[in-house]
């Protein structure tokens, strides 16, 4: 069947015409969304979901009807139930009065077996009683002894504090003293300083003079000369504060920039750390999982949940096994310590998740049920449950005191122990404590039997031949799967988690920290880069200045000495006078420097002094310490005697005198309840019913009124037989079963439906965005035959499709966006390139193309025709080509036909 109305297939002049010239974008899309049919796919997919939908709610509707029939057929379960009941009811009356009558009996054997107990308990006070009392007669004499000792210490220490503290005072006048010496100093240091100030200032104005002087002078004699010198001061003047200002700016600079390293630098740091971090706390958190699954049922170590679940298929199949699988092996062993627990782990690997049958057909039978609850990939080992235990010589046994795996793993089964050492070499791998010990064991002595060699942190280390291999551990390493106290082991890991949790916290608030400081370096930087470059530019203009009034100053040099002796020698003199005050300054640091160096050494010993007083002050601290402690012990022990003198006289002895009276009205009340309680029924009797032990006479009571109650109201509410009941009640539930096995067969064909739609519409969102990618790359090659670029905007959701081409004329490079902004001949370039990219996208037997060169330039019209000629002839598809334009530049051939029409009369 051909679609005549996709335009891919029949493209005429005003349907190309008509797409290009649209200024709609959705106009665009319906086009492209029909000639790539995608309408249809689109259309066919929302009809079914229709559908489906209005399936699914008559399914709910079905569903929902059978809930009103259910709650009846409940409400006459519950009526069967309550009139079965009825006599049980009548019964259960008759056997609480008799259980009545001799809980009264239990009850006051309870009361008085508990009022023994009091009774002992109150007796047994007496001897503790006076045995606190006699202890703490003795504590008392002991601690009065004590405390006499401890005062006298006491006394001894105070008079040594004393001594100390006057010592204390002579240093503290010695270093008072070094301190104003050191203030004086200071003071004439001041002082010096100041007048070397004036002294320098005095020296600036006499240089200032001479220079004006010399200035004047020049003036009178050559005023042309000093204005050109003046203006070469004044430049050189600028250009030094330009100078200065650009270096200050560029050392600022240098500084943030150097600052802005370290911080880059440690946030890099810090984010690498939160990584390393996070990394941790998900390993810690897999394990404590891991820990958590195997605390409710240690059998999921080996395999997880998925070992349950194939547990309990083994269990629903267990007739079709003719021996019951052996597994997880794992499960099946214990080990001498829990030291060597990883290790084993290392050495066994997967080995301890197998499963064991005894034949082929147990294996089968065993995959089948690992498939029903999805455990893939089990391995499982053949083996002859028959076979005794492998009985193994010494001289096949490693050479070495170090233990093998073999001789810290146990089992009652011995296929288990037989296959561990078939299948992993159980005798001959060694276990050891440590990474240097396994290196000398695995390699240094060529120790006869030895496969592999297991660290108790899991290095694994082999020779095979010359060649030495150490591999490391896992490096998300489980724990032991036989932990014998995986609580304990969770709580740890929980700190764990915490402690990285509040360390990762911490450091992502100094990371936030440093993007900020971070920030406010590269906008300082910034702001010092838009400085410096004007002030760059403007020193460069004044060093250009500054040369041109140098040339000019050489031809105007000459001008007459001047006169300065006077202010020369005052100069001189000043300059003397600087000099002597600077020796002055000189002499007087080197004081105010030892005086400093006397003052710490001072407070270095007193320093020194107050650390050895603190130390003796200990001593006396402490026994004045304890001397408080020693009137408060025997405080203590005074007011524990009394207290429990008084307990004797107040509360032991009445309270015994109290129970006896008890117990013996117990005795009586009992005798009473025996006769009473032997007349209702005997108690062998109570042999066939169950113990009153646990129910007092009350509860007895409450629940034989509420029994009577609710046999009164049975025996009134139902007027029906119960034969009757049943009946009805088998008719509706048959009923029920078939409608719900009905409708449970309709929902499983919606729910197959569903699924099947959800993934064509995947396959169909996947379709179309390899269109939409396919469309721009075949458009752009396309357009790129004449040197033009250009993309395709399409986007599903909003349902448009946009066009943007690039001419390679344009100096700007400026993309046009609308198809109207080109020439006419661009335009239907264009549109032969974007039908192109649709041809390379569609199947069809034939096309038709009208006037497709339409206000094209020649060099358009031959590269278009060429591209349609060689696209048509690759494609290998039947074309039709109508143009009113000459068509001489293709060339005839056997699959090529070129038929031209003779012109219409005038």
């Amino acid at each position: 069947m051909i679609d005549v109305e996709n335009p891919c297939v029949i493209m005429s002049q005003d349907k190309s015409r008509e797409f290009l010239h649209s200024g709609n974008d959705k106009d665009k899309f319906k086009f492209f969304f029909k000639a790539t049919l995608l309408q249809q796919v689109n259309e066919l997919l929302e009809t079914i979901k229709d559908q489906l939908n209005n399936a699914d709610s008559i399914v709910e509707e079905l569903e929902k009807s059978i809930k009103p029939v259910m709650r009846e057929l409940d409400e006459l379960r519950q009526k069967i139930k309550n009139m079965e009941h009825i006599e049980e009811i009548s019964h259960d009356i008759d056997n609480l009065k008799k259980k009545l009558a001799w809980s009264w009996v239990y009850d006051v054997d309870k009361q008085i077996g508990e009022q023994t107990v009091k009774l002992q308990k109150l007796k047994e006070r007496i001897p503790a009683c006076q045995e606190r009392i006699d202890r703490n007669t003795v504590l008392l004499d002991e601690l009065k002894k004590e405390l006499i000792e401890k005062e006298e210490n006491v006394r001894s220490l105070a008079k040594k504090t004393r001594e100390v503290h006057m010592m204390r005072k002579n240093m503290d006048d010695s270093i008072t003293e070094v301190v104003k010496q050191k203030v004086e100093l200071e003071a004439e240091h001041d002082r010096h300083t100041d007048m070397l100030g004036k002294m320098n200032k005095r020296l600036r104005q006499l240089q200032a003079q001479l220079r004006d002087f010399q200035l004047q002078h020049m003036q009178h004699t050559q005023v042309e000369a000093s204005q050109i010198e003046e203006d070469i001061q004044n430049i050189q003047s600028e250009i030094d504060y330009a100078h200065s200002n650009i270096t200050r700016l560029k050392e600022d600079e240098k500084e943030f920039s150097e600052e802005l390293s370290g911080i880059l630098k440690s946030i890099s740091e810090i984010t690498k750390e939160i990584t390393e971090n996070d990394k941790k706390i998900q390993d810690l958190k897999y394990e404590t999982d891991d820990l958590l699954q195997r605390q409710s049922n240690k059998v999921t170590a080996f395999g997880g949940q998925r070992v349950l679940n194939l547990l309990e298929s083994i269990e629903r199949n267990n007739r079709r096994f003719k021996s019951p699988p052996i597994g997880p092996i794992g499960a099946h062993l214990q080990l001498a310590s829990d030291f060597w627990s990883f290790a084993v782990d290392c050495a066994f690997g997967n080995l301890l998740d197998a499963f064991i049958v005894s034949c082929h057909k147990d294996l089968q039978t065993l995959r089948e049920c690992a498939k029903q609850v999805n455990y893939n990939h089990l391995r499982i080992i053949v083996y002859d449950f028959t076979r005794p235990r492998l009985n193994i010589p010494d001289d096949s046994l490693p050479a070495t005191k170090h233990p093998t795996v073999l001789s810290v793993i146990q089992s009652e089964n011995h296929t288990v122990l037989n296959v561990l050492v078939d299948q992993g070499s159980a005798e001959r791998q060694v276990l050891v404590q440590d990474y240097e010990v396994g290196k000398s064991v695995a390699f240094d002595h060529r120790i006869r039997n030895i496969k592999d060699v297991y660290t108790s942190d899991g290095y694994r280390m082999f020779s095979r031949g010359s060649v030495q291999t150490i591999l490391p551990p896992n490096k998300r390493p489980r724990a032991g799967r036989w932990c014998s106290s995986p609580g304990e082991r969770i709580a740890e890991l929980k700190n764990e988690v915490a402690d990285f949790q509040r360390i990762n916290s911490e450091k992502r608030g100094q990371k936030r920290k440093l993007d900020h400081d971070r920030c406010n370096l590269e906008q300082k930087i910034t702001s010092l880069k838009r400085k410096r470059e004007p002030e760059e530019r403007r020193l460069a203009n004044k060093r250009l200045q500054l040369d041109d009034a140098k040339k000019a100053s050489a031809e105007n040099n000459s001008h007459t000495a001047v006169d300065t002796s006077e202010l020369e020698e005052e100069l001189k003199h000043v300059k003397n006078d600087i000099q002597q005050k600077e020796l002055l300054l000189q002499k007087a640091n080197v004081r105010l420097t030892a005086i400093l160096r006397e003052v710490d050494d001072r407070k270095a010993a007193y320093k020194t002094f107050m650390d050895s007083v603190n130390d003796e002050a200990g001593p006396f601290n402490n026994a004045s310490s304890e001397l408080d402690l020693a009137k408060e012990k025997l405080e203590a022990a005074q007011q524990e005697k009394t207290h429990y003198e008084g307990v004797m006289r107040n509360k032991v002895l009445p309270d015994i005198k109290m129970a006896e009276e008890e117990y013996a009205e117990l005795q009586q009340l009992r005798q009473d309840y025996f006769k009473k309680a032997s007349i209702i029924c005997p108690e062998s009797d109570l042999e066939v019913l169950s113990h009153v032990a646990g129910s007092t006479p009350e509860q007895l009571s409450a629940k034989i009124n509420r029994l009577k109650l609710r046999f009164d109201q049975e025996s009134r509410r139902y007027s029906e037989s119960i034969d009757d009941l049943r009946e009805l009640h088998d008719q509706k539930e048959h009923k029920i079963f078939r409608k719900q096995q009905l409708y449970a067969g309709f929902r499983l064909k919606l729910n197959s439906c569903q699924k099947a739609l959800d993934m064509r519409w995947n396959k169909f969102q996947r379709n179309a965005g390899l269109l939409k990618r396919q469309l721009t790359w075949l458009f752009n090659e396309h357009l790129g035959k004449k040197g033009i670029s250009g993309f395709i905007n399409l986007d599903y959701k909003s349902k448009v499709l946009s066009i943007e081409v690039t001419m390679p004329q344009d100096a700007s490079r400026d993309t046009v966006r609308d198809t109207r902004g080109l020439s006419g001949g661009e335009r239907s370039f264009s549109t032969l390139c974007f039908t192109l990219a649709l041809h390379g996208m569609t199947e069809a037997p034939f096309r038709a193309m009208d006037e497709f060169d339409v206000f094209m330039d020649a060099v358009s019209r031959k590269i278009s025709l060429h591209t349609l000629v060689d696209f048509a002839a690759a494609q290998g598809s039947q074309w039709i080509f109508i143009t009113p334009h000459d068509i001489s530049m293709v060339q005839a051939g056997d699959r090529i036909k070129k038929q031209q029409m003779a012109a219409p009369r005038g």
